[in-house]
């Protein structure tokens, strides 16, 4: 399963899951330099996964330059 920061508020991290699912993580379990919209590996630990992270980033790049070229 995986889950995106979607945001920090106070000591907790808000992660989104593949479902729709919002949670709240203690930030200190979180790996460290964690960033918005960093995509975490939420199976047995919690992993950052940097590929993920970034074919979703680059997904977002492609439908926002779509948008704007039409």
């Amino acid at each position: 399963m995986f889950g995106v920061i979607d945001r920090f508020e106070g000591d907790f991290a808000v992660i989104e899951l593949d479902d729709g699912k919002m949670i709240n993580v203690k930030r200190n379990i979180l790996p460290k330099e964690m960033k918005e919209g960093y995509v975490l590996n939420m199976d047995e630990q919690i992993t950052f996964d940097y590929e993920e992270t970034q074919r979703r980033k680059a997904e977002i790049e492609k439908m926002m330059e779509d948008l704007f070229e039409s």
